[in-house]
């Protein structure tokens, strides 16, 4: 999976949107949306929610998360932890990005919740860096993920499979009966 592809399962979870036209309730297959009625917030797909916007049929609310003070409190809890906590959505870094790049003019204080996301993401990418690296460098079997999201696990899993691939051969060749200086890749 590549990150085009998590930031399509990105555009499927809901937002709340304050419409200026009237339309009576959709019926789609992932579900039934609106009545569209102008000023009443209605929830609906992140997709659905761009497209209007561009079509200036509606305003964007941003999510209850995407706030300057509450993403500060993550960013400083993000910092003093060891471990990864948890996020305020699965794909907050994905909606961060369609969001103010296509309704920054919806969102109060853009520009400083771009830069929080951004560092709660490289605080995170680093966490999970040096988490990899221990993984690697202490031998281990497996590896427990909590709360990380699928575009984190995304950024690191070439790098780590082809270590763990690295590592396997490097001790198959070191078992007892195993041919010397004989290379397989598997």
């Amino acid at each position: 999976m590549d990150s085009s592809e998590v930031e399509f399962l990105a555009e499927k979870e809901t937002v709340k949107i304050i419409p200026n036209f009237s339309l009576d309730r959709i019926y789609l297959i992932g579900g039934d949306l609106g009545p569209f009625n102008p000023g009443l917030p209605v929830d609906v797909p992140v997709w659905l929610a761009l497209n209007l916007k561009q079509r200036q049929k509606c305003r964007i609310v941003p999510p209850a998360w995407m706030d300057v003070e509450k993403l500060e409190e993550m960013r400083e809890l993000e910092r003093k932890e060891d471990t990864f906590t948890p996020v305020p959505s699965p794909y907050y870094m994905e909606l961060t990005k369609l969001l103010l790049n296509y309704a920054s003019d919806n969102i109060p204080k853009a520009d400083e919740i771009r830069t929080l996301v951004k560092d709660i993401w490289d605080t995170r990418i680093a966490k999970l860096r040096l988490s990899a690296d221990s993984f690697i460098s202490q031998l281990e079997a497996h590896a427990k993920l909590d709360n990380l999201t699928l575009m984190e696990i995304n950024t690191i899993r070439a790098f780590l499979l082809d270590s763990l691939n690295c590592m396997y051969k490097l001790r198959s060749n070191l078992q007892p009966g195993s041919s010397k200086g004989q290379f397989t890749d598997y």
